[in-house]
């Protein structure tokens, strides 16, 4: 595993993010400049999840989202994954974006619950066109949620 050295790692005292570099996203997709990130508990080595920040604007994003997270199944609950976010929200602040979207499968209620917390507005449900299912793996629907970086955030 490979590790960027020039980007930060963050920590809010709960959970660290390390860098990771996992290659070149597929140029396809239009994710622009991504950051990828390995969520641990704080102080440990032992992976609890990933999170990507993307900061680019195409039609994968739209459906991906700029924000796309998972947690390993010990460490659920724990609400990682909003922490994860709230971490990299001075990123995207600086990066000039005033909202940034998150998607979901809607059957996925932890991670409805995640955008939610952060103080995310579902903005719809949509069908993800076929030709983006075909070529890579998404699910058939997303739920859009914007979270808006003047949003309060939940983190209890």
């Amino acid at each position: 595993m490979f590790f960027r050295r020039l980007r930060p790692q963050f920590s809010d005292g709960v959970i660290d993010l390390a860098p990771v570099y996992l290659g070149e996203p597929d140029s396809d997709m239009g994710f622009g400049e991504t950051y990828d990130y390995i969520i641990l508990p704080h102080g440990q080595k032992r992976e609890a999840g990933r999170i990507s920040l993307r900061l680019g604007e195409s039609p994968c994003v739209y459906y991906f989202g700029h924000i796309g997270y998972h947690v390993d199944p010990p460490f659920r609950g724990r609400h990682y994954a909003r922490r994860a976010c709230s971490l990299l929200r001075p990123m995207i602040e600086s990066a000039g974006k005033s909202s940034v979207v998150i998607t979901t499968d809607p059957d996925n209620t932890p991670s409805r619950r995640t955008c939610e917390g952060l103080g995310c507005v579902l903005e719809r449900v949509v069908d993800v066109p076929r030709e983006i299912r075909s070529r890579w793996e998404i699910s058939e629907v997303k739920c859009r949620y914007i979270w808006r970086m003047d949003a309060s955030l939940d983190l209890d």
